[in-house]
C-alpha cells in the first residue's frame, strides 16, 4: 500500500467548546460517517474528521457543520490504514472522549481471485485501523477515567458472505476485537461497543444494478434499507446508554440476518 501522510486541510472552523467532548470520527465525508459527524455535532461535540481523498466533501462539511451548530470541526486527509497516517492525525488532537471507527472498504468477487494488495490493503482499513486508532485514543481517555469507543462493523462480520470472504474476515475482527478490549478497558471506565450494519443506504451499494438491489430489498423484512442517519442514531443510543452497556455487537438490518 502507497504510504500516506495525514494532512489538517485547515484550522479547525469554530471555537466554542463542545459541551460532551471531542469525538473523532473516521471516514466521515459521506454515508454513514457524514451521518454520525451531523448527529454529533447537533450534540455539541468538539469534532475532528478524517476521510482519504474527498478533501472537497470534507471541508464543505466541517465549514457546515461549524456554522450550524457553533463547534470547533477539524478535517483531516488521512488513510486510517496507514500507521504514519494515524500517528500525524492524532497529533492535532488535543484530547478525545469519544473514538468512531467508521472507515472502511469492501470486495467482492471470488477469493482465489483476489490479490494480496488486494487483502491487505482492506485489511489495513478495515481491521488493522482499529489498532492504529485505539492505541492512541486510550491514553487520553485514561486520564479521565471514561470514554467510549464504537466500531462500525457489518451483519457480515457475524455470518459471512459468499463473494465477500475478506471483507466478513475483516467485519469478523472487528467484532472480536470489541469484546476484547471492552473487558480489558472496563475496569478504566471506558466503553466499547460496535454497530453491526446491514443493507444501509450508501454510496458502497452503487455496484449492484437495480434488478440486484431489488432482490436484496426482497430479502430484508422491513422490506427497505436502512438509513445512515438510523446508523447514526443507535450509535446517540449507546453513547448516552448507562455505562453497563460495553462490548457489545449491536444489529441493525431490519431483521435480515437476526
Amino acid at each position: 500500500m502507497k504510504k500516506q501522510d495525514s494532512k489538517t486541510i485547515t484550522e479547525p472552523y469554530g471555537n466554542k467548546p463542545a459541551a460532551p467532548g471531542s469525538a473523532l470520527v473516521t471516514g466521515a465525508s459521506r454515508g454513514i460517517g457524514r451521518a454520525i459527524a451531523e448527529a454529533l455535532a447537533e450534540e455539541g461535540y468538539r469534532l475532528y474528521l478524517t476521510c482519504r481523498r474527498s478533501e472537497r466533501e470534507l471541508t464543505e462539511l466541517s465549514y457546515r457543520l461549524s456554522g450550524t451548530y457553533n463547534i470547533a470541526c477539524t478535517p483531516i486527509i488521512a488513510d486510517m490504514g496507514n500507521m504514519q497516517a494515524v500517528n500525524e492525525a492524532f497529533s492535532q488532537i488535543e484530547d478525545l472522549t469519544l473514538l468512531v471507527n467508521n472507515a472502511g472498504v469492501s470486495h467482492i468477487g471470488l477469493l482465489h481471485e483476489m490479490t494480496v494488495e488486494e487483502w491487505q490493503s482492506l485489511m489495513n482499513v478495515n481491521l488493522n485501523a482499529l489498532f492504529y486508532t485505539c492505541r492512541l485514543a486510550i491514553p487520553m481517555m485514561l486520564k479521565h477515567h471514561a470514554g467510549h469507543i464504537v466500531n462500525i462493523s457489518s451483519v457480515w462480520g457475524n455470518v459471512g458472505a459468499s463473494m465477500e470472504v475478506a471483507y466478513s474476515a475483516s467485519k469478523g475482527g472487528v467484532n472480536v476485537f470489541t469484546k476484547a478490549l471492552a473487558k480489558e478497558l472496563a475496569p478504566s471506565g471506558i466503553r466499547v461497543n460496535a454497530i453491526a450494519c446491514g443493507v444501509i443506504d450508501t454510496d458502497m451499494n452503487r455496484c449492484f444494478s437495480e434488478e440486484e438491489l431489488s432482490a436484496l430489498r426482497a430479502e430484508i423484512p422491513a422490506d427497505r434499507f436502512g438509513q445512515p442517519s438510523e446508523v447514526a442514531d443507535l450509535l446517540l443510543s449507546i453513547v448516552n446508554a448507562p455505562s453497563y452497556l460495553t462490548g457489545q455487537v449491536i444489529t441493525l438490518d431490519g431483521s435480515w440476518q437476526t
